[in-house]
């Protein structure tokens, strides 16, 4: 079929020849309005061309800059509301079992959800072959065209949109006590239920997102005609805001995305009658400074390094460095939740998330890399960014060859209560990485990942991820035997654990555990919160993570802004990071025998396979005096010789040189383990 754009005539006729049921009065009244109804009953508006600023400059996001003219130089056919289930349904039948999913979207006339845009992408194929005429999901610029319909305000209603468009319009979580609560009526998503714009849509702000054909990236300076966005990246723009959300998110200018392949309850599409305009995408953007001049083809000479048989400690040195007021897409407010791999080369890179709110849509993955033998660390540039969508809780994996993996959540919309897991991998010491994948697709608990993992000698990936939102309720594992291709939670559907001593749960007590593996081939994990006895809860198990006992280890237990590290070291002791009671400390003796109380973040060491602890330093360079920034939830603090950092989110990894690298929320250590052993302290008395 020759594919072009349909004179709006030949829509009317085509649509009028297909659909019967309409006959010459609908022909009659299309002339009259510019609208068509196809073979399935969808109505379409015809918009003209024009021209437009697309964008939003005063009160917008950083995303939606600069502010830039756009020409749309074809008319086309837009649908007057998104597509609803019975619509839908006529393409993938199979698709009604997906109504009422999580109480939305069950009636016919309601707006279709849980569809991808790969899924919406076919839908289009599957009524251009019906219809014999081209549909498409509109681009960005089209979309944003339409919704304005001439106005130049923040909603096409002006600078406030009317109550009536308001459906559970606050950040909200999942699942959503608050609003089952608050109201026993459900929340219809019907379309075509509020005014429509000046030129005859309706629901394009709020309802549902809806799917569009760009790939997301930058605004560019100048004029465009007939924009397409970028000719690649990981995410699907989408628009219009949904239900759910804050009101500020429906604005007409407001960017969205994610995955392609990514489903939920806030996400429909609309599609347009015609071809996509023959324009050019625009190229990748330059690559930001981690991503920059990074060293191929080299291996670095790790016997040059301190000599590791000598203690070795320097720091602590800041890693986050992003300049002051910083307002999108780094933010200066808030960075927290760090991880931290050694690359190939030589090269350190962490990334963490950066916003003003920890549970904002805002919230981003930031990085920074250490090149090999470099003193600083680099200013954080951007890693990874859902736009509008919380990208919380990143974790990295480096198989000690040439792979690295990033593991990371992605939610819904706002809050860390709804996220999906996504995977990517980087063979070039983690310059450029490969498409996102969903290895958790369902958005929901027990996909938040913990920088804790690890391989197991039979060759398994464990990835940690919290099960639950708040400070207690434990950590599933995700296990790969296919080097991260699939992935099983062995305590999906199980009921919660007790936690009690002696007693056996489907998962590990705690959130944020560390994880590793003994001896034996057990797992052992320390978590936070969940506490058994006054202890920090320590769990083991046999079978690979289907069942956990639990037990009382002999630490103090952690709390809000607190994240510990357990991993086995190249040496092959068990390394514990972890902090002391804020306002008792921890009672030590030291090999000389005078007992020191020392307070905050510490290394202890196991050479039994976590059943003692004889070695226990405070993680400090025993220097005078000083207040230092601990950023995240940390804040300033004071280190001195028995004050170390009091809280922070903690990585860590080990190079083959044996240094151990640790980064907390804002500052970075690196030490070894002749540093750990030296003064060795003995008898934790707290």
């Amino acid at each position: 079929m020759i594919i072009k754009r349909w004179p709006a005539i030949v829509l009317i006729y085509l649509g009028t020849a297909l659909c019967p049921l309409y006959g010459m009065a609908a022909l009659n009244s299309a002339q009259d309005s510019g609208t068509f109804v196809n073979s399935i009953g969808m109505k379409f508006v015809r918009i003209q061309p024009g021209s437009f600023l697309m964008g939003q400059e005063k009160g917008g996001d950083w995303d939606e800059r600069p502010v830039h003219k756009v020409h749309i130089t074809q008319s086309f056919a837009i649908s007057a509301t998104e597509v609803t289930n019975t619509q839908y349904e006529q393409f993938d039948p199979e698709h009604r079992e997906l109504r009422g999913k999580l109480g939305f979207s069950e009636r016919g006339d309601e707006a279709v959800v849980f569809v991808s845009w790969n899924e919406a992408v076919e839908f289009c194929e599957w009524l251009s072959e019906k219809e014999d005429k081209p549909y498409w999901l509109p681009t960005e610029a089209e979309w944003e065209y339409a919704c304005r319909a001439g106005t130049d305000t923040l909603y096409n209603t002006g600078d406030t949109l009317p109550g009536e468009f308001y459906k559970n319009a606050r950040m909200s979580w999942f699942p959503d006590p608050a609003r089952q609560r608050s109201s026993t009526k459900p929340l219809l998503l019907t379309v075509g239920q509020t005014e429509p714009n000046p030129w005859g849509l309706f629901d394009m702000h709020g309802n549902v997102e809806e799917w569009c054909y760009d790939w997301y990236g930058p605004y560019e300076q100048g004029e465009h005609t007939d924009p397409v966005g970028r000719a690649e990246g990981d995410f699907k723009v989408t628009r219009g805001g949904s239900h759910s959300t804050e009101i500020r998110f429906l604005r007409s200018a407001n960017r969205i995305g994610t995955l392609p392949e990514d489903k939920s309850w806030l996400i429909g599409f609309r599609v347009v009658a015609g071809e996509l305009p023959k324009t050019e995408p625009l190229a990748s953007p330059e690559l930001v400074l981690y991503a920059s001049n990074v060293k191929q083809d080299f291996r670095p000479d790790w016997s040059s390094g301190p000599d590791p048989n000598k203690p070795y400690f320097k720091g602590p040195v800041e890693y986050v460095k992003i300049p002051p007021e910083s307002d999108g897409p780094m933010y200066s407010e808030h960075n927290h939740d760090p991880a931290l791999v050694d690359c190939p080369n030589g090269d350190l890179l962490a990334i963490w998330y950066s916003c003003r709110d920890e549970p904002g849509r805002e919230l981003t993955i930031l990085a920074s890399r250490l090149r090999y033998r470099a003193e600083r660390w680099e200013p954080a540039s951007v890693f990874w960014d859902a736009p509008d969508r919380n990208d919380h809780a990143p974790a990295f994996w480096f198989d000690g060859k040439e792979t690295i993996y990033h593991f990371n959540g992605l939610s819904a919309a706002a809050t860390w209560g709804n996220l999906a897991t996504v995977m990517r991998i980087s063979t070039d010491n983690g310059a450029t990485w490969s498409k996102a994948r969903l290895i958790n697709p369902e958005h929901g608990l027990r996909h938040m990942p913990v920088e804790s993992v690890f391989q197991t000698r039979e060759g398994y990936l464990v990835l940690p991820c919290d099960a639950v939102t708040g400070g207690n309720g434990g950590t599933a594992v995700h296990i790969s035997r296919d080097n991260g291709q699939t992935w099983t939670d062995p305590g999906e559907g199980r009921e919660a654990p007790k936690f009690a001593d002696g007693t056996t749960g489907a998962w590990i007590a705690g959130i944020h555990a560390g994880v590793t593996q003994l001896k034996d081939g057990s797992l052992m994990a320390l978590g936070r919160g969940n506490t058994i006895n006054g202890k920090m809860p320590m769990s083991i198990s046999k079978d690979m993570g289907v069942n956990w006992t639990y037990s009382p280890s002999e630490f103090q237990p952690i709390g809000g802004g607190q994240r510990l590290i357990l991993r086995r070291l190249l040496e092959g002791p068990i390394l514990f990071v972890s902090f002391t009671n804020r306002n008792t400390g921890m009672k030590l003796k030291d090999s000389a025998g005078k007992e020191h109380r020392l307070f905050g973040m510490f290394a202890a060491l196991s050479f039994d396979d976590g059943k003692t602890w004889p070695v226990i330093r405070l993680l400090t360079d025993g220097g005078p005096a000083r207040e230092i920034d601990g950023g995240g939830n940390t804040g300033r603090f004071i280190m001195d010789p028995t004050h170390a950092e009091p809280k922070g989110y903690l990585a860590a990894t080990q190079t083959p040189d044996g240094l151990i690298h640790l980064i907390s929320s804002k500052q970075y250590y690196v030490f070894n383990l002749a540093w750990i052993r030296q003064g060795t302290e003995t008898e934790n008395k707290e």
